[in-house]
């Protein structure tokens, strides 16, 4: 929850690894293949220890936890080309874009603070049309004495020191007690709300009509987001879906979906839903560790909006998500987490009347052979 506004922001100050880049979802790619030539496997339990670290910083705790028979500074010579390769891979976190875009086009100064070296920064970010012009000021961790959490590098403790509203993103999950000096902990960027901050509201609506119909129907509170594609065959889940909660959902195995998930953050989405012998119909989603019941991994939750007769594990399931509905939360009870669920339902399936949304239930990628392509990207 936001704490009182104290002042209204006249300029943002914005970090670029993990809040408005995917940059942790390539970093353990790159590590994956790296440990294994040394025997190890990444199972990202150093991941809280090297974001937002300096890369050498980070070069250390890597090499300490996993004892690897090699200095940090070998360690970074080794990495550092084969990381270069794969900038270009590097996607802007959901809600990264309409953020820059929606700031910039209000005239709001921004500037760009990281720990990565400036160099590096900049490499990253000219694979993203139009970026480097939003930014007045760039600041990389090899321009200052020390980087984050030192004064000259703003980050969550540096910017409260200085003075500054702060907003935290955290991009490890499950450690939002960390950022507990900050002004509001958010789940990604699509929960920001810049009014808040006294910045000028976001509108996301595609048209007055769509507005007015939203507004009428009490579903305003969707965002819309570009389609992505995810697909696999239905498997069985903690079982607690149906006996528990009494809804059935149909669970996707996260394995294979590892980029995929790093990508999107948790929360629940909505969007359309395809079994290949059956047909295509709403679908409200849980992406997440369900904090409720503190799952161990981020799981993949639909819930197909249809009374189903018979079970259907084992059938492929695709699906095109095309909005977002709110971060996931913990409830103090069963009933308030059951009663939520329900209420995703029914602005789910109102929302997926408009035009806006309803235009991807004719997707192709629906429809098509469940076994003869991978999953869009």
């Amino acid at each position: 929850m936001a704490k009182p506004l104290k002042k209204l922001v006249s300029c943002v100050i914005l970090d670029l690894d993990g809040t408005l880049l995917n940059t942790d979802g390539v970093v353990s790619e790159v590590l994956k293949g790296f440990l294994a030539k040394y025997g190890k496997q990444w199972d990202g339990r150093e991941a809280q220890r090297i974001v937002g670290k300096t890369p050498l910083e980070a070069a250390a705790a890597v090499v300490e936890e996993y004892g690897l028979p090699c200095g940090k500074e070998e360690f970074l010579a080794e990495l550092h080309p084969v990381f270069y390769a794969q900038l270009c891979n590097i996607k802007p976190l959901p809600g990264a874009s309409r953020l820059l875009k929606h700031l910039s086009g209000h005239g709001v100064p921004m500037a760009l603070a990281s720990n990565s070296p400036r160099g590096s920064i900049e490499s990253k970010i000219s694979y993203h049309q139009g970026w480097k012009d939003y930014f007045s000021a760039i600041v990389g961790g090899d321009e200052v004495t020390a980087g984050k959490p030192s004064p000259e590098m703003p980050g969550v403790t540096a910017g409260k020191a200085a003075g500054m509203e702060v907003v935290a993103v955290p991009s490890v999950p499950k450690q939002v007690h960390l950022y507990t000096s900050a002004d509001e902990v958010i789940n990604s960027l699509l929960d920001l709300q810049p009014e808040k901050w006294g910045l000028p509201p976001f509108q996301d609506c595609k048209s007055f009509d769509t507005y007015i119909f939203a507004l009428h129907h009490g579903i305003e509170g969707t965002l819309p987001t570009e389609p992505w594609y995810i697909s696999g065959p239905v498997v069985k889940g903690f079982g607690r879906g149906s006996k528990v909660l009494g809804i059935p959902t149909a669970n996707l195995s996260p394995k294979g979906h590892s980029s995929l998930l790093s990508e999107h953050p948790s929360g629940v989405y909505f969007g359309w839903a395809g079994l290949s012998t059956r047909g295509v119909y709403k679908m409200v989603m849980s992406i997440g560790w369900n904090p409720y019941f503190n799952n161990a991994e981020k799981t993949i939750e639909p819930w197909l909006l249809h009374e189903f007769t018979e079970d259907f594990y084992g059938e492929e399931l695709r699906l095109v998500i095309v909005g977002y509905l709110r971060p996931e939360v913990n409830f103090p009870s069963i009933e308030s987490l059951i009663a939520k669920i329900h209420e995703d339902k029914r602005i789910a399936e109102r929302a997926l009347d408009l035009p806006l949304y309803s235009k991807y239930k004719d997707d192709p990628y629906l429809s098509s052979s469940l076994h003869s392509e991978s999953n869009h990207s």
